[in-house]
C-alpha cells in the first residue's frame, strides 16, 4: 500500500510539471513580462513650478536696489514668478542705467556721489476665495532733495490663474460711477488732512485722477474672506504737492455693488475695514 501511495505522488508530480511545460511553450510572446522601462528624463523646470524667490537684493558702487514679495503669493505659483521676474528685470535695468550714468560722469562735478537707491514691496489688499489683490510701492532716489514714488497694482483670479484688468470687474461702462467715486473720495481725504488749507480742484491746484488711470487694491472687508470696497493709491505730486505725501482714499462697496460681475460679486461684502485694523488683520 506505502509503495503505491508514493507511485502515485511521483505521477502526479510527472503530470503537474508536463502540463505545465506545455503551458509555457505555448506562451504568447506578448504574455512575456516586459522589458524594463527606459528611464525617463524629468521635464525642465519652468518658473512656475521652481521654488521662485521671495526677496531679490543687489549692490554695487552705482545703485542698490531690493524685491520683496508677500508670503500670500506662495499659494499662487504662477503669479510669485510673474512678479518676481518682472520685479528682477525692472531693478536689474535700474542698476545698469545707474552705472552708465556713473561711468559717463567720469567724476565730474555734480556726479552721483552715493548710489541710486531703488525698492520695490508688494502687500495684499483682500484674499477672497476667488481673488488675490496685491500693491505694490517702487521708491526710489536718484538724487536732489527727495526721493519718488510710483503705485502699482495687481488682481489675480486664483481659479484661472490670470490677471484681471481693472473694468474686468464690472459690467459694461462704469467710469462716470468710478470716477466720481474717487473723487469724492479723495476730496473727502484731503479736506481731513489739509483742514483750512484744502483748495478745490482746478487748473491752478490740483484734479481728481482718472480711476482707470490710477492703481488700486481690493480693500479687506468688515466680512471675513470678503473685500468691502477699493482702495486706490495715489502717490505724491498726482493729486497735490509732493509735501501732501500719499494719498489713499477708499470706495466703498455700496457705491459699486449694483455693477459687480456676477463671477466675482460673491467675493465682495460688508463695509471696508478701518485701514489700521486690515493692516494688522
Amino acid at each position: 500500500m506505502p509503495t503505491k501511495r508514493v507511485s502515485l505522488r511521483i505521477l502526479l508530480a510527472a503530470t503537474a510539471m508536463a502540463a505545465l511545460s506545455v503551458l509555457w511553450a505555448c506562451k504568447k510572446p506578448d504574455d512575456a513580462a516586459p522589458p524594463p522601462a527606459a528611464p525617463v528624463e524629468a521635464p525642465a523646470e519652468t518658473p512656475a513650478t521652481s521654488a521662485t524667490p521671495m526677496r531679490y537684493a543687489a549692490k554695487t558702487g552705482a545703485a542698490e536696489v531690493e524685491l520683496t514679495l508677500p508670503d500670500a503669493v506662495k499659494s499662487q505659483p504662477d503669479l510669485q514668478a510673474r512678479l518676481y521676474a518682472e520685479g528682477v528685470a525692472n531693478l536689474k535695468s535700474f542698476a545698469e542705467g545707474a552705472a552708465n550714468e556713473q561711468a559717463e560722469s567720469g567724476g565730474d562735478e555734480g556726479a552721483p556721489t552715493q548710489p541710486y537707491t531703488r525698492s520695490i514691496e508688494w502687500s495684499v489688499g483682500a484674499d477672497t476665495a476667488k481673488l488675490l489683490s496685491l500693491s505694490s510701492l517702487t521708491a526710489e532716489y536718484t538724487g536732489g532733495a527727495h526721493g519718488n514714488a510710483a503705485y502699482g497694482a495687481v488682481l489675480w483670479d486664483k481659479a484661472l490663474k490670470r490677471l484681471v484688468a481693472p473694468a474686468g470687474l464690472f459690467n459694461g461702462n462704469v467710469d462716470s460711477v468710478m470716477d466720481k467715486a474717487l473723487c469724492d473720495a479723495l476730496t473727502a481725504e484731503k479736506k481731513s488732512r489739509l483742514g483750512d488749507g484744502y483748495s478745490p480742484p482746478g487748473p491752478d491746484s490740483w484734479a481728481c485722477p482718472r480711476w482707470r488711470d490710477t492703481p488700486f487694491s481690493l480693500t479687506p472687508s468688515t466680512s471675513p474672506g470678503k473685500a468691502g470696497g477699493l482702495t486706490f493709491h495715489i502717490a505724491p505730486y498726482i493729486a497735490g504737492a509732493y509735501a501732501e505725501g500719499v494719498y489713499e482714499p477708499t470706495v466703498p462697496l455700496t457705491v459699486f455693488r449694483a455693477l459687480l460681475k456676477p463671477a466675482y460679486a460673491d467675493e465682495f461684502a460688508g463695509s471696508p475695514r478701518p485701514a489700521a485694523v486690515a493692516a494688522g488683520r
